[in-house]
Formats: structure tokens, sequence, C-alpha cells
């Protein structure tokens, strides 16, 4: 159920909390890579300015006690008294400043959340102000995923800028942490081991009790792995159990299995920008950019099934690229085009293919629940109409990497929307790759200058009404156009000990403040 919490007094008696998922991070570097299993876990370490609550998901004072508007483009933030980072130095505006400066870099990969911040001028000694090039109806949800690091601790470790996770070089910041958070860095062995400890020096341990001492995750990339060090006690959580065994864990008396509806849309992208995509069939031009070969691709994926066989029920068909819960979301835009293999057939003959055609479809292995059974599945389906797809999985650390650097050619996409705002995926998937994160997940390349200014238009619009109504416009072009394949939103299952107390959240990310374990 959303929103769930295991119901239970803790003790005050020293606890550990051992928990495990399929993919270790890629980094500690806080503002390199926009992933799920990064920011997970960089929020027990490193603290927003703003956090969204784990029951409304409405946002609500983190580091900043107050922000007000002083006019429709300057946001003025009020930081909490007495914070410090985990080495005793306090925070200040200018460690503020320079977070959201470094965001802003062009090795970041949180640019999406800084889209429309001019400059930051610091007011005193507690204050600063954000000021936006434009009216941002929805900057306060952006500060939610734009994390707060030490600016001496940086520059003293020549870390003043994030790490580029398409290249090799590391910074420190890769592999060392220094943040305002319940829990401090005090080991990372990468695939290995990670263990956090408790800071003594936060400042939410009266308002956040918590019997927590020390935190160990270990990834385990096999899922009758994780669900066997589950049943004998060995881990107390599980952030991504396999589907195959939740009925096991469920009638294991000690055990629960915690569901909610998250904001994750599982979609599929296509090079729509090289003349000829590489190991395909297909020589001196690309099929997709024929819309009735998307189209084809879309029709002969039997959803129902899918959601049947491969997800066990744990998936909600989707026409679009947001979720219900998500600001904009409509049910008109979601009306996904129906299963219809023979009509499939048709539309590749028209589009010149009547024996289908081969290309190479790359899929994560473990990034997702189900990921490579899914991409399995759909490459039968595909071959039943005549598209032979050549599967080719990667592990986490190098699939995203891979497809950033576009090469491609059909890939499988999990987005959240950490704002629970359309333009975040708008701006980060539909609008054409460019400068400030425009297009910066738009890995099929696909672009349409009309699209481009109606997404532009609800950055900027503060109507709210009238901005809805320019998100439904933008959702109903992309179901025209299928520039991408959605498939379904995630329900996500957590596993654990009867002994975690736990809130589940749309985002999938633990709430590190209210985590506390019952011995």
């Amino acid at each position: 159920m959303a929103g769930a919490v295991a119901s239970m007094a803790f003790s005050a008696q020293a606890s550990n909390f051992r928990w495990t998922r399929s993919a270790d991070l890629s980094s500690w570097d806080i503002h390199a890579q926009n992933v799920g299993v990064n920011n997970s876990v960089h929020r027990a370490v490193y603290e927003a300015l703003v956090e969204y609550n784990s029951q409304t998901q409405k946002p609500e004072p983190s580091l900043a006690t107050k922000w007000e508007r002083i006019n429709p483009k300057q946001l003025r933030i009020t930081l909490r008294e007495g914070v410090t980072f985990s080495d005793g130095s306090p925070l200040t505006p200018d460690d503020v400043k320079f977070s959201l400066e470094r965001a802003k870099s062009k090795s970041s990969g949180f640019v999406v959340y800084t889209q429309g911040i001019d400059r930051i001028e610091v007011v005193n000694a507690r204050t600063l102000d954000i000021f936006s090039d434009v009216p941002n109806p929805v900057l306060v949800n952006q500060l939610t995923e734009l994390r707060i690091m030490s600016k001496p601790w940086a520059v003293q470790h020549q870390s003043e800028v994030p790490k580029d996770i398409k290249a090799k070089d590391e910074n420190y910041a890769h592999r060392h942490a220094l943040g305002t958070g319940p829990y401090v860095l005090d080991s990372w062995s990468q695939d290995s081991r990670l263990v956090l400890k408790r800071n003594p020096q936060w400042w939410g341990k009266t308002q956040y009790p918590s019997n927590i001492t020390q935190a160990v995750y270990t990834p385990i990339k096999s899922d009758a792995t994780r669900t066997a060090a589950l049943l004998s006690g060995e881990v107390d959580f599980i952030i991504d159990p396999s589907m195959n065994d939740l009925q096991r864990i469920k009638q294991a008396p000690n055990l629960q299995v915690l569901e909610s509806a998250a904001d994750r849309t599982l979609f599929l992208g296509m090079d729509q920008y090289r003349d000829e995509i590489p190991q395909s069939s297909v020589k001196g031009k690309n099929p997709f950019k024929d819309v009735r070969v998307r189209q084809a691709l879309y029709q002969s994926i039997d959803m129902g099934t899918i959601q049947r066989v491969v997800m066990r029920g744990l998936a909600q068909p989707t026409g679009t690229l947001i979720a219900h819960h998500v600001n904009g979301w409509t049910k008109q835009a979601d009306q996904r085009l129906a299963f219809d293999a023979e009509g499939a057939k048709k539309l590749l003959a028209q589009a010149g293919y009547p024996d289908g055609f081969e290309f190479e479809f790359s899929c994560p292995a473990g990034r997702y629940p189900s990921d490579e059974q899914l991409c399995q599945a759909i490459s039968a389906q595909w071959a039943k109409v005549g598209i032979k797809a050549k599967l080719r999985t990667y592990p986490f650390a190098t699939y995203f990497p891979m497809i950033q650097r576009y090469e491609a050619s059909v890939y499988l996409l999990g987005w959240s929307v950490p704002t629970f705002d359309a333009y975040y995926s708008l701006q980060a998937l539909l609008r054409s790759p460019g400068g400030s994160g425009d297009g910066n997940f738009n890995l099929g390349r696909f672009s349409d200058p009309q699209q481009d200014a109606m997404i532009e238009r609800v950055k900027t619009e503060t109507d709210l009404k009238l901005r809805n109504q320019l998100i439904e416009k933008v959702l109903l072009n992309e179901h025209k156009a299928i520039s991408h394949i959605p498939l379904f939103n995630l329900i996500t299952p957590w596993a654990a000990s009867k002994k975690v107390s736990i809130p589940t959240r749309a985002d999938n990310y633990i709430d590190w403040r209210l985590l506390n374990v019952v011995n």
C-alpha cells in the first residue's frame, strides 16, 4: 500500500541496517549522474534545501526552514541554524551557492534541476536569493534534488566540478563524501560493500530519532541470492526483490512485502537521428525515422501478456511518459495504442519492410525489476511480425554511459519524476538536445521545433490551468509522433524483515530520516 509504514515501536538499543539491491552506485559525486541507485543512497549523507514528505509528497523544510517569493523571478531561502557538515564545519550560504552552481556544470547530470536559475546571491549569514532568468513555477520542487556539498572540502580536494560520468577520470568526490545528513560514508568498495555510520553531528537527530548506528549495503546481482539472504536473515531489506520470489517472501512469518505505485515509467527509445544505424540489416537509411516503423514496433508489443506473465501484475500499462500522480497527466494522453500484430505487419510492408529487418536492442541487466526478461519478451513478440532484435544486455555501470553517448539503436529506459511535475520529463525526454539540460535524455534525438516551443512555454507559464493545457498538448503530440514507445508504470515492491520500519515512496527512495530497526 502506498505510503505504508511497518507499524511498530523501536527500542533505543543500537541496531545495524543491512540491505541490498542488484546494482551498486556508479559514483559518490552527488552531481555526476542522475540515476535512482545513486540518488537513493546519496540522501543518507547529503541533504537538499527542501525534501519531499514521504506521506504527502509535498516539499517540506530540510536545510532551508523557509522559502518565499520576493517576486516571480526571485526566491529567498533561509537556512536552518546550527547545521554542520559531519567534520564539524558550519553550513553557510556560500556552500549552497557553490553547490547549485556546481550542479549547473557541463559535466553535471543534474543540469535539468537548475533549469532557469540565472544566479545565486548571498544576502547574509543565513539567507540567499535564487534568481531565475524567467518565472519558474516549480523551482522549489527542483531544489529537492540538488544536494549540498561543502565548498571548502570540494576546493581542498580539487572537486569543484562534477565527475564526467562518460569519462574514466575520477575526482576525489567520486569515492569520498562529506555531507550534513543523518549518516556519514565510512567505507565503499564498489560492487562489494558500502558502510554508512550514524552522523553524531546531524541537526535532525532529535526531530527524527533512530536506533540505527550503522547501515551496510551489499549489492547482490543474483535474484535468488538476494532472496536467500533475506530469508536467512543475512540482510534486513531488499529494495528490488525478484517478482518471482514475492509470494515466498509473503509467506515467511518474519518478513513483509510493501508495495507502492511508483512515479517511474518504463519505455523504449529509438535512434531517430543517424542516417544509418549500426548492426542493422538496413543499409543506407534509418528505418526508425519512419513513424510507420515506430508504430509497428509499438503495436506488436502485447502489453497484457507482459503485465501478467513477466511483471506478475506489478505494472500499469501506459500510453504516455508520466505516471498518473505526476502533475500534467491526463486520461486522454494516456490512451495506449492497441496490440495489433497483423496491423504491425501491414505498417512494416507499407514502410518498405515486408519481411521485417534486423537491429540491435540494448537493455540493462538488473537495473529495473525483470528488465532482462522484459526485453526478452519484447524481442520474442517482435519476432512474430518479422522484426529481428538482437538483444544485448549491459550491467548498470556501463549501460547508462553507453546510451548517453548515443550508441544504442533501440534501448530500454525507466524514468521517474522527482519533482512530480511533467516539465521535468518534457524537458529531458522530449525536447531537442541542447544546453541547460534540454533533451539530456532524449537519447533517440527526435526533434520537433514546434514541440520545443510548447515546452519552452510550459517552463515559464505561471497560470497553472494554461500550463497544464500546454503539457497535455505536448503529450498528445508525442502520442501521435511515437518518438518513444511507452510500456508501463511500475508498482514497486520492497521486501523486508518485519523488524524494519520504513515508509514507501513513489520515487522509490529510502527516507533515511524515518528508517528504524526493532531488535
